[in-house]
């Protein structure tokens, strides 16, 4: 033990910290490698080191009861106490209610680097904000938000506004149903931030904050996203999660000096201020980044391949010529019309103008890439490339969903297991305007301008819908009377909004009509 501590020489100090733990109690290896911020493989490296005088249970660790004196000497000793860790064990009432919130999330999607914050790291970066800010009345943007830092933000403070963007629908769907019930003022957007931002969220902001997937490309995404965020460059802030094991330093400086590129000034870095449940390899920690933008730089245009993990991931390598192929055959066109040519995916503008029929590989699609791309669409005609559990075709319940929400627009065919076991190919032929009652049309021609502000869009195609037979400010008057003409939805893109919006706001613009 003496020797593993000296080789660490003047950082020696956590693992220290880890022989306090053992010594005063059971823990659990991730408990181990979480309380003090310590890399697993550091802590099992300890543990080997204890050699025989370690006792186990189940899971759990401990030093031998007769042996802990004999490690007195190795121990840490006093710790300096965090003042916003002291001002969270004095919120307990907020503390249980990010517990219970975190409990009915969503589960983490892997394939976006989703790790979920502890309930205490949530609180603490909301009173972080709130007593290093003055949050009244301005607006928080929240650039992904799974560790519900929105949710934290408005139980400590109520009067900020607060917009959480991110690609999760899942997600916003949870964190608007919880906003609504407490009366908070908490906007959702959908958006991938590897394809653009939604234009209402384009310098509005105050202060940004996110947690980006840890890999250099993401980070760099997210900051660019941020900074593209915020209203006044000179008086906005980004606040940025990021943590990096102290085994391999040459990771956070290649993660900095993309952040610096993008012109960001560090004005502070707060030490393992964030704290997982998982991410073990980088001790279970992140530090907290306090940017400051010097200008506002156009974010280059970014690689999809961001993720630490599945398809999206830095070292994935797409999908094969065989499975491509099978896409452009498959994909539904006239006669007359040559095979498309397979397309990456996106979605910021109208996609294939002019074109006869699409191909998209969506194989990365983590869930939610296939509707926006139906969205997107500008023919009539197209096929897509996506995994064959996506959560729209590998069940009934996943197809019917989808298909209730562009049934005007499109006739879809799932063709599962094609052409081979990992993927499916999904069909959408038009459907013919012919064929749609009046609130149909009307359903229609939103989903085919799902780009403009919806308040417009809806009012338009009312009047397209009828023939002329409803006016503009008849059209308006109907509106109103469907959804409050202040309803914030009204000045959103439709393909900007979460799923649930759109689910619940397809059957009031078919009602509109009638």
């Amino acid at each position: 033990m003496r020797a593993l501590l000296a080789e660490r020489g003047t950082h020696a100090r956590k693992l220290r910290r880890v022989l306090d733990l053992l010594a005063g109690d059971w823990h659990t290896l991730a408990e181990l490698v979480r309380l003090p911020a310590v890399p697993r493989r550091t802590v099992q490296e300890l543990l080997t080191a204890v050699g025989d005088d370690l006792e186990t249970s189940g899971d759990r660790y401990r030093l031998a009861p007769a042996k802990a004196a004999d490690y007195a000497a190795f121990g840490a000793g006093d710790d300096l106490v965090d003042p916003v860790d002291a001002l969270v064990s004095r919120h307990t009432e907020h503390l249980r209610s990010i517990l219970a919130d975190i409990a009915d999330v969503p589960p983490p999607l892997a394939a976006l680097d989703h790790v979920q914050a502890t309930a205490e790291t949530a609180l603490k970066r909301a009173l972080w904000l709130n007593t290093t800010y003055d949050l009244a009345g301005r607006t928080l943007l929240c650039l992904g938000d799974h560790d519900l830092t929105s949710l934290a933000v408005c139980a400590v403070n109520p009067s900020v506004e607060v917009v959480v963007v991110d690609v999760d629908d899942r997600l916003l769907e949870f964190i608007s149903t919880r906003a609504e019930e407490r009366g908070w003022t908490v906007r959702t957007v959908h958006a991938d931030f590897r394809f653009g931002l939604p234009p209402a969220v384009v310098e509005s902001a105050d202060l940004v904050f996110s947690d980006p997937p840890y890999t250099p490309e993401g980070m760099a995404l997210f900051a660019g996203r941020a900074v593209e965020c915020l209203s006044d460059v000179a008086r906005g802030r980004v606040l940025l999660a990021y943590g990096f094991s102290d085994r391999t330093p040459a990771l956070g400086l290649k993660v900095q000096q993309e952040l610096q590129r993008l012109g960001l000034v560090f004005e502070a870095i707060l030490p393992a201020f964030h704290r997982f449940d998982g991410a073990q390899a980088i001790g279970s920690a992140a530090d907290l980044y306090v940017c400051r933008p010097t200008s506002r730089r156009a974010t280059s245009t970014p690689k999809t391949s961001i993720y630490t993990h599945g398809p999206q991931s830095v070292e994935a390598t797409g999908p094969s010529a065989t499975a491509l192929a099978a896409l452009v055959d498959l994909a539904p066109r006239p006669e007359s019309s040559p095979p498309p040519k397979p397309r990456a995916p996106g979605w910021a503008d109208p996609i294939g103008k002019g074109a006869a029929s699409l191909a998209v590989d969506l194989t990365g699609d983590p869930g939610p890439w296939l509707l926006r791309t139906l969205l997107a669409c500008s023919p009539g005609r197209m096929a897509a490339l996506v995994p064959n559990n996506h959560p729209d075709v590998a069940s009934a319940a996943g197809q019917h969903g989808l298909k209730s929400l562009v049934d005007t627009r499109f006739a879809l065919r799932f063709l599962r297991s094609t052409p081979d076991g990992k993927h499916c190919v999904v069909v959408a032929d038009q459907v013919l305007a012919g064929t749609l009652d009046v609130g149909g049309l009307a359903v229609r021609e939103v989903l085919m301008r799902a780009h403009g502000k919806l308040g417009n869009v809806w009012r338009e195609a009312l009047v397209t819908a009828t023939h002329g037979a409803m006016t503009k400010r008849e059209a308006r008057e109907r509106i109103g009377e469907h959804l409050d003409p202040e309803h914030t939805d009204l000045e959103l893109r439709l393909i900007d909004l979460p799923r649930h919006r759109i689910a619940a706001l397809l059957p009031l613009i078919r009602a509109s009509a009638g």
